[in-house]
């Protein structure tokens, strides 16, 4: 039993969710969750101090349903972490990269590989958790058979590392929040301050718009702007929003008041110092 505090994210050991546990709390335990409301679960239910939830990719976008949990969730974000996804190619001991015919992973890595796949003729077969096949591969004698994951799962699974970054671009990476029962909103951060929100606005004509104009002429910058729908209805348009500066800056302070106006919700998710590798 550790005493250490511990930080849950969604998957199997040795996911990319798991790198940034390490990467951004290299003193908490990680702990691994089937899904994200477990994850979410656990830090309400103070099984865990923080959960890591992956928010968006630079190739695929944002990350399914998490826009819809992060209000729901009755946590705050206390900061944010950007981990560059590295593909490697990983197989059992003494199996070499030309007896290679098939990989699995989860389906958004296939594709980022797919030229590296084409050029040595590998097919790629779609996983539910890529740290999962990694564990899976390294229970099972399957020849000819290996998997796309980080390299942390093959440390963890026992497996070699036959080719690395074998991604088709290299600027794939992937933003996390961190997330705390607690907010903190004390800290301003070296890189600047990030605050997150979501609101809806009001059914007036023009709401959004003019809901909108309090951010550009006080002169603050919006980092992020995205619409989902809530409970299914086409009327009811809840958004996320991210911006750069403090809500006790002043210009911010202006910008969020004019929001209320022409908001029938307006709920601060998180104010956080931003990642360095942001900007």
């Amino acid at each position: 039993m550790t005493n250490r505090p511990r930080i849950a994210f969604q998957g199997d050991p040795g996911s990319y969710s798991h790198q940034a546990c390490l990467d951004a709390r290299p003193g908490y335990e990680a702990l691994p969750c089937h899904t994200f409301e477990e994850a979410i679960d656990a830090v309400r239910d103070g099984v865990a101090d923080l959960a890591m939830l992956p928010v968006e990719n630079t190739t695929y976008g944002r990350v399914a349903d998490i826009h819809r949990l992060l209000p729901e969730s009755g946590l705050h974000i206390v900061d944010e972490a950007f981990v560059r996804v590295r593909i490697a190619l990983l197989a059992r001991a003494g199996t070499a990269l030309e007896d290679i015919n098939l990989v699995r992973a989860h389906l958004v890595l296939l594709p980022q590989s797919a030229g590296y796949l084409k050029q040595h003729g590998i097919t790629g077969v779609a996983a539910a958790d890529s740290a999962g096949a990694a564990r899976s591969l390294a229970q099972t004698a399957a020849p000819g058979e290996g998997v796309l994951a980080s390299a942390l799962a093959g440390e963890i699974y026992g497996l070699e590392v036959l080719a690395s970054d074998i991604e088709d671009h290299g600027h794939n990476t992937t933003r996390f929040v961190i997330m705390s029962r607690s907010p903190n909103h004390d800290r301003r951060g070296d890189h600047g301050i990030m605050t997150t929100f979501v609101f809806q606005v009001r059914n007036i004509p023009a709401a959004l718009y003019k809901a909108m104009g309090g951010f550009a002429t006080n002169g603050v910058n919006m980092t992020k702007l995205e619409s989902y729908m809530v409970d299914g209805s086409f009327s009811a348009t809840q958004f996320y929003a991210d911006i750069e500066g403090h809500p006790e800056d002043r210009n911010v302070r202006l910008a969020m008041e004019e929001l209320d106006y022409f908001t029938d919700r307006l709920e601060i998710l998180g104010v956080y110092p931003a990642d360095p590798r942001r900007h």
